[in-house]
């Protein structure tokens, strides 16, 4: 392997690998609509923590953000959502 080849692994293995330093694109793009809209953010304020926050959207039955992440993507950090929702309170 060339001198080369071994610097263009490296970095791409040391590249950060969040999106927008969240763990991945779906929990980066629920936490910027819990804290950019408005109406949504007023139900997240009522909530205790993700998982409540959640159980609220399906009961009125929206399931998904307005760009189509699920609210109950598997690939989720909850543990980051939990603290958005804690920090609106």
């Amino acid at each position: 392997m060339s001198q080369h080849d071994q610097s263009y692994i490296e970095k791409f293995q040391s590249e950060d690998t969040t999106y927008n330093g969240w763990a991945n694109r779906a929990t980066w793009n629920i936490a910027l609509w819990i804290n950019n809209d408005q109406g949504i953010q007023s139900v997240a304020k009522e909530c205790d923590d993700y998982a409540d926050f959640r159980e609220f959207m399906r009961e009125i039955d929206v399931l998904e953000t307005p760009d189509g992440v699920a609210y109950n993507d598997s690939a989720l950090d909850v543990d980051s959502l939990n603290e958005v929702i804690v920090e609106l309170a």
